[in-house]
């Protein structure tokens, strides 16, 4: 004869105010999506100033970290369920495909303070190619989301991600609004690279062209099957390794002496780092191959 255990009025209660902790935060991580859109809708070719852009940024990165509480949350209150899963990959969409697409629109316009350099610039995006790119990156959002849906089960360790996953990618595009003006504010007299202020038209008008193929590049790498590190996890679960200590020893000195400038760099070396070390280990299998023969 099985007895099943009796569960009291306030345990109970205290069980469904746990699990909507999680769906609480996992709104909260579309509401600043939706937040970022709006702020950036407002902005017009003659009232580009940047401001709107950076608040729409900072926003993106404050989803970031409700999306990371959100987990934690449900697992720390073991309340992890299908739904929330589907319900966190709905809010990622908005957050972290939709609204980075829209601020890379607004931030890639010719009108822009920040990017005001097509005069000298090598070439210029037409604007339907530059919507082509923000519609890509959208859908690769979605597409990554989608397949880390069906393949990630329960008995996942979540140490490691098949593809760029889309916080980091939209990191990689908010961190750009933030990076352009602390940039702008240290090539201006009295900068730390105020020495360089005499190139800063050159500067400009070769980010002109490297934004969008950055955002080109990331949309590409969030549907790849490169193997990235799930750092938060690999942070506060496990041991960490000498690489990883010297890795954070070095963006905090980087966040120290460019400030601001530092989450661009962060981003895109994370973002980058996968492809370029699969080259590499590519090319050294090859050249190993080589000698063998050779010999």
């Amino acid at each position: 004869m099985s007895v099943e255990p009796v569960i009291s009025r306030a345990g109970l209660r205290r069980r469904k105010v746990f699990a909507v902790l999680p769906t609480l935060l996992t709104l909260c991580n579309a509401a600043c999506g939706f937040a970022a859109i709006t702020i950036t809708a407002k902005v017009g070719p003659e009232h580009f100033g940047g401001s709107e852009l950076i608040s729409a940024s900072q926003l993106i990165f404050l989803a970031m970290l409700f999306d990371m509480l959100d987990g934690s949350a449900a697992r720390l209150t073991n309340q992890t369920s299908d739904f929330g899963a589907q319900l966190d990959s709905l809010c990622d969409a908005i957050s972290f495909g939709l609204a980075p697409a829209f601020i890379f629109l607004q931030l890639s316009h010719p009108a822009h303070q920040l990017m005001d350099t097509i005069a000298v610039a090598p070439f210029q995006f037409h604007p339907r190619l530059l919507w082509a790119i923000a519609v890509l990156f959208m859908t690769c959002a979605i597409l990554r989301l989608a397949r880390f849906n069906v393949e990630t089960d329960d008995e996942d360790s979540h140490e490691f991600f098949s593809g760029l996953p889309s916080p980091a990618a939209a990191g990689v595009i908010a961190s750009l609004p933030i990076g352009l003006e602390e940039l702008k504010a240290q090539l201006s007299p009295g900068g730390t690279l105020a020495s360089l202020e005499p190139y800063s038209r050159w500067i400009w008008s070769i980010l002109v062209v490297l934004v969008p193929l950055i955002t080109l590049t990331t949309a590409i790498l969030m549907v790849s099957r490169l193997r990235y590190a799930h750092v938060f996890n690999q942070l506060v679960r496990g041991r960490r390794s000498r690489r990883q200590i010297l890795q954070i020893v070095f963006s905090l000195v980087l966040v120290f002496v460019v400030r601001e400038l530092a989450l661009p760099v962060l981003f895109c070396f994370f973002a980058f780092s996968a492809p370029c070390r699969a080259t590499w280990q590519r090319w050294q299998k090859r050249r190993a191959a080589a000698t063998r023969q050779a010999a």
